[in-house]
């Protein structure tokens, strides 16, 4: 059997607008990122609140090893199962992180003839969630450490005069670290804020991988807009020196999140 990229790009690729159609799904409910991907809107949810409930499938296994253990592959294999069965079937899974895919582990988009494609677009980029969330998420970072440099460097009188309260953030206290897409074993343990005075507040951090930042689960989680900018709002990045929690809101950037 070939290997997995001949597979892919081998195969002939149905518009996605086919594939919805096959779904239930209307044109006008999709947002298209070209011929072969699309968002689902959530308008959807309030057309099909009244049908009749499907069958939810779990594909779960153990810790993953090194090189995966097939969770993928097996899931895309059931719902091509069903499908030849004549059921009306769909996978939902997660879209891969580059890291791994530039690692040993590789790719996320199954294997053999039980695999997303376009296999490239898939494991590298997509409809561009992972890295907007990595800008969203740097923003906040961005903010903690701006706010503690202007804290720092500004009179109590100064804060009071514009309105604007003083968060005192404890920089040891901090669990909002910066994230990156890319396994970068440099920046795993990291130092900021080093040179002048106006270069910020030097304190320990790190990078994470994107994919595990609280805005990625909020992303997944949300029902609307505005419960996703609640919950944006309701993020603990860190705590005061009086032991209370410092949320995004307190920051003021939960909205540009």
């Amino acid at each position: 059997m070939n290997d997995d990229l001949r597979i892919a790009r081998a195969a002939k690729v149905r518009p996605i607008v086919e594939i919805a159609d096959s779904l239930g799904l209307d044109a006008y409910e999709l947002d298209l990122y070209g011929s072969t991907k699309a968002k689902v809107k959530l308008s959807v949810l309030d057309r099909l609140a009244c049908a009749a409930r499907g069958k939810y499938i779990d594909v779960t296994a153990i810790t993953p090893t090194p090189l995966g253990e097939g969770k993928t592959t097996t899931t895309i294999g059931l719902v091509q199962g069903l499908g030849r069965l004549g059921k009306r079937s769909l996978a939902c899974i997660r879209q891969p992180s580059q890291g791994p895919t530039f690692g040993i582990k590789g790719g996320a988009a199954g294997g053999g003839h039980a695999q997303v494609i376009p296999m490239e677009e898939f494991n590298l980029h997509l409809t561009g969630d992972i890295h907007a969330i990595g800008a969203a998420h740097n923003l906040i970072a961005a903010a903690i450490d701006a706010r503690m440099l202007h804290e720092r460097n500004q009179s109590a009188a100064s804060w009071e005069k514009r309105g604007l309260k003083r968060l005192d953030i404890d920089p040891y206290s901090i669990t909002w670290n910066r994230v990156l897409d890319v396994n970068d074993r440099a920046l795993r343990h990291i130092v900021l804020g080093l040179g002048k005075r106006v270069d910020g507040v030097p304190r320990e951090s790190a990078f994470d991988i994107t994919v595990s930042s609280e805005l990625m689960a909020i992303l997944a989680l949300s029902s609307d807009l505005k419960d996703l900018r609640a919950r944006i709002g309701r993020i603990v990045i860190g705590y005061d020196r009086t032991h209370k929690p410092v949320t995004a809101e307190d920051l003021g950037v939960a909205g540009a999140a």
